[in-house]
């Protein structure tokens, strides 16, 4: 061969390998390019997934009903509305990506395969089924685990939840240690689960790699015959067995892709449980009238808490509030105040009876509707981490700076919030930690002045505040009763005595119905209770003596005074 043949060779081969290796570059920089585009699409498309999955649940958890949180606690709550949303999520779109990366390569890989081999092909692909079998067993039962390892770990998150909004309480009983040990506990039930997923993933890959190792000695054994009988070269036996173990990594990748799938549905299950579950009770009342006078009836209301539906809370209960007077609730512990003011906000379903405003019964009313025309003061008021003015002004969508003012003037608040820092503006904290009970009294009193409901119930609302301070509110709520029809549960006897009907409750049942003079000229219950108290106060103990206390003895119940001490301790 001459020398410029010779020289014209190098420079094709030169040309070859430049054009192979352009090629190969130009491959390797689309192939990064387009990988780098399906992380950063399946990354956004997930974390979109991520909120609207989490916004579907808090929506369907404060669309349930009031029983159904007193059902299920708080921890238990967060954590499917934090961690298991955030398992959902990330699984999910970590493992469908490995997945299709996974499915298009072992695809490329397969056709590759038959067009070397269709008989190694099949000799291949008969261990599948067995593999398969195994996966399919292994993702129910780790489904199953996974489930139970939520649920666990749900527990302890509510251990902690519970025990960090207690702080205060679980340092006064220097529990600490005590608290770090119940939730270690709990943890060690999730990490006995983890053991479990642990050992079932171990058999699941010593499984599926004897299936493998079989199928390639099955690979070498039958490739050697056919290589032996000239119906297969060496060189494209050795490609397949290349092949063949490209195809092992990926059915591997695609089992452990498997395991985190049925982890995710494991969280997902109670997830869209909760997204999907009805309330029992639906308030779907459409009644919303330009006026309301105020009036309420309770009609032989019969009713039962649905976490104890055994025990019939009130019994045949009926009584009526009227426009421009006070109504006080009074009984001792149990015997259903509260219960009368969850059903006249609407929050439970009656067994029996009825409870109307202005002839109306309450669950015809649009539930905003309803919820505006009747505020309710708690004895334990929450307060969110906003500012005062925010706290005084919630649920109401538009309201002037002086609204919250006047409002606040009348609740007796105004002077302790310009004393503050920032005044209206000064965050309350959690659950108004930042402010004294008196404080929040008179905050979410303020709160329910501003909206002048035509129905005001006021549950031991000034339980925390000094007599002063009550005085004025008194004055304020009392001197406009044109407005309201007033409903007090109260164990003070000078708010009681004022009320222009008083209705005395025992064991779910009304047992007596008038003004203090008659009541104390009837005698009976209420009678009895007015005395022990006027008695109290003369023999020096009944500084904050409260009616119910007094009612309890009245009654024959075995009530201890408030603080849990028995009477004989009380100074």
């Amino acid at each position: 061969m001459s020398v410029l043949g010779l020289m014209g060779l190098v420079c094709c081969a030169k040309e070859w390998i430049l054009c192979t290796l352009l090629y190969n570059v130009s491959l390797s920089a689309i192939s990064s390019f387009a990988a780098g585009i399906r992380g950063g699409l399946f990354t956004l498309v997930f974390a979109r997934l991520n909120i609207r999955l989490r916004n579907c649940l808090f929506k369907s958890l404060v669309a349930q009903e009031t029983s159904f949180f007193d059902e299920n606690r708080t921890g238990d709550i967060i954590s499917r509305l934090t961690s298991d949303t955030t398992i959902v999520s990330d699984l999910v779109s970590q493992n469908i990506n490995i997945f299709l990366r996974n499915v298009v390569k072992a695809t490329g890989v397969i056709v590759f395969m038959f067009s070397l081999s269709w008989q190694l092909s099949l000799v291949t692909f008969m261990g599948f089924p067995i593999i398969m079998l195994v996966s399919d067993l292994y993702g129910k039962y780790y489904k199953k685990l996974s489930k139970e390892v939520q649920n666990a770990l749900a527990k302890a998150n509510n251990t902690a939840e519970e025990t960090i909004s207690a702080m205060k309480t679980v340092r006064s009983f220097a529990s600490e240690d005590m608290e770090a040990n119940v939730y270690w506990e709990k943890l060690q039930q999730v990490y006995k689960l983890n053991r479990k997923e642990a050992l079932a993933y171990t058999y699941y890959v010593w499984s599926s790699g004897l299936t493998l190792l079989v199928v390639q000695v099955s690979i070498l054994y039958y490739g050697g015959h056919l290589v032996i009988s000239e119906q297969m070269t060496s060189g494209n036996l050795i490609s397949f067995i290349i092949y063949e173990f490209v195809l092992g990594d990926c059915m591997e990748s695609v089992g452990s892709v498997y395991s985190g799938l049925m982890q995710g549905v494991g969280a997902a299950e109670k997830v869209f449980e909760f997204i999907d579950r009805k309330p029992t009770m639906v308030n779907d009342g459409t009644l919303a009238p330009d006026h309301v006078e105020g009036k309420v009836e309770f009609r032989n209301v019969t009713f039962s808490y649905a976490t104890r539906s055994a025990t019939q809370v009130l019994q045949n209960v009926s009584f009526t509030l009227y426009p421009g007077k006070v109504t006080a609730l009074v009984g001792p512990s149990g015997s259903g105040k509260s219960s009368c003011v969850n059903i006249l906000e609407n929050f439970y379903p009656l067994q029996d009876g009825q409870v109307l405003l202005d002839g109306q019964p309450i669950n015809m009313y649009d539930h905003k509707y309803l919820h505006s025309v009747i505020s309710l003061v708690s004895q334990e008021p929450v307060l969110f981490a906003r500012s005062i003015a925010e706290n005084i002004s919630y649920g109401l969508t538009s309201v002037s700076f002086e609204s919250v003012v006047q409002a606040a003037q009348k609740a007796n608040a105004h002077a302790f919030i310009t004393e503050l820092q920032d005044g209206y503006n000064t965050e309350a904290g959690e659950k108004g930690a930042q402010l004294s009970g008196g404080q929040k009294q008179r905050v979410a009193i303020a709160r329910a002045l501003i909206r002048a409901p035509p129905v005001l119930i006021l549950d031991e609302a000034t339980s925390a505040l000094d007599a002063e301070s009550e005085h004025t509110i008194q004055q304020a709520i009392y001197g406009d009763l044109q407005n309201h029809a007033v409903l007090v549960i109260a164990h003070r006897l000078s708010t009681v005595e004022k009320a222009h009907n008083i209705i005395v409750l025992d064991k779910g049942r009304v047992v007596q119905q008038g003004m203090h003079k008659e009541l104390m000229e009837e005698g009976g219950l209420y009678s009895k209770l007015v005395q022990r108290q006027i008695l109290g106060l003369k023999t020096g103990t009944g500084d904050g003596y409260h009616l119910e206390t007094s009612l309890a003895a009245a009654s024959g119940h075995s009530m201890k005074p408030p603080g849990g001490l028995d009477e004989e301790f009380r100074v």
